[in-house]
């Protein structure tokens, strides 16, 4: 196929499957996943995965970091620090620490499917930790949920995961490398991370006011959306030319203009961009599951569907409650943030690129997660009757 076909077939598939979506009031981004399972290779392979529809889906990640670095802010963390810095930091590394306690139960009962390395265990416990922001969100603001009590937590949960994802972006590369030179690649990298942090982070803030100044004083949106661009493609490339990701430098560009008067015009000019890109991301993403794979192998990939939203779900839940929330609003954060997320697919990826994760090993846990988001509009969707059926003073709780 040419690439005006290519771009059409995309285009198509794309708007069939938001209106369908919208027509059934489920969110738009299960309308891209579905779309993406049936023209994708492995079902009418009306499309095959090129590297230059991964490299430009790859675009939706990046404009999505630099989204949530125009959201964080110093004011915003501390009105929101014992959500984010107490359950969402609480949420990563207990799941992370359980993840690789269970992997090394799994392999040393069944060695023959598992053979993992410690390495590995690390990478997919980061996978593990991840949920989807752009679908719960996108969820939640539709329902009106943002600013309700179990809103707030699950909102400070996805902003400590999306922080995480910035060490982990570092940390998996370096495992790739041999234990002698391990320690060495990760003090470099940490070294470069830290030093290109500081540079745009010292310098940064008011080099961007003033140039942001100068270009608004033109009084063109042109000019504007190009700044814009340039500003977030420019610190994405400057970042993976220093060895990091194309997404730390997004995020970077995203803080930066956050402490600027600018913040909200550029919230409404980068939309487009975002929402378009990041649905091609979810048609890839899509596209990689293997129906061939969840038929072959359903014993493990309905396994590691099961094991891995039942083990979310309880974790987030019990330190929800743990941390003085309601049974009913524990129950709803867990609910809400049982799925796979996007940036596990980009870590999954990093880690498959790297060779921590085995082929054999990647469809399963491909597929389990595709799944996963698949159920999430549904569960989010009977979340309310689920927890009243549950929970026995909820209704009292609610009419509180």
């Amino acid at each position: 196929m040419s690439g005006l076909e290519i771009t059409l077939l995309y285009l198509l598939a794309a708007v069939l499957g938001v209106v369908l979506c919208g027509s059934l009031k489920l969110p738009p981004m299960l309308g891209y996943l579905v779309v993406g399972v049936v023209i994708g290779p492995n079902a009418l392979a009306l499309a095959q995965s090129s590297s230059g529809i991964h490299h430009l889906a790859e675009f939706g990640v990046v404009f999505l970091m630099f989204v949530i670095g125009l959201e964080f802010n110093l004011h915003k963390l501390q009105a929101m620090r014992r959500h984010v810095l107490g359950l969402g930091s609480l949420q990563v590394v207990v799941t992370m620490v359980l993840t690789i306690a269970g992997t090394y139960l799994l392999d040393w009962m069944l060695p023959g499917d598992w053979n993992l390395r410690w390495q590995s265990m690390v990478a997919l416990s980061g996978v593990m930790a991840m949920s989807s922001t752009a679908m719960v969100v996108k969820m939640m603001a539709e329902r009106l949920e943002l600013e309700t009590e179990h809103g707030k937590r699950v909102m400070g949960i996805l902003l400590f995961q999306d922080l995480a994802v910035v060490p982990l972006l570092v940390v998996i590369p370096a495992l790739g490398s041999s234990t002698s030179e391990m320690i060495p690649a990760l003090g470099w990298a940490f070294a470069k991370a830290a030093l290109v942090l500081f540079v745009l982070l010292a310098v940064g803030p008011r080099l961007m006011q003033w140039w942001l100044h100068r270009v608004v004083r033109t009084q063109s949106n042109e000019l504007f959306m190009l700044n814009l661009l340039l500003v977030t493609l420019g610190l994405a490339w400057l970042t993976e030319l220093a060895g990091l990701s194309l997404a730390l430098g997004a995020f970077v560009a995203g803080m930066l203009i956050s402490e600027t008067p600018y913040k909200h015009q550029v919230e409404t000019d980068i939309r487009p961009f975002h929402d378009v890109l990041l649905g091609l991301f979810f048609i890839t993403v899509g596209m990689m599951l293997d129906w061939h794979i969840v038929l072959g192998r359903w014993s493990m990939v309905l396994f590691m569907l099961v094991a891995s939203s039942l083990l979310k779900a309880v974790v987030i839940a019990a330190l929800t409650r743990m941390l003085g929330a309601s049974t009913g609003i524990a129950l709803r954060t867990g609910l809400y943030l049982a799925q796979a997320g996007e940036f596990g697919f980009v870590l999954l990826s990093l880690a498959q690129s790297r060779g921590l994760v085995d082929p054999e090993l990647l469809n399963p846990i491909l597929a389990s997660m595709v799944l996963s988001m698949l159920a999430t509009p549904f569960i989010i969707s009977r979340s309310q009757a689920l927890v009243m059926k549950l929970v026995a003073n909820e209704w009292m709780m609610q009419s509180l």
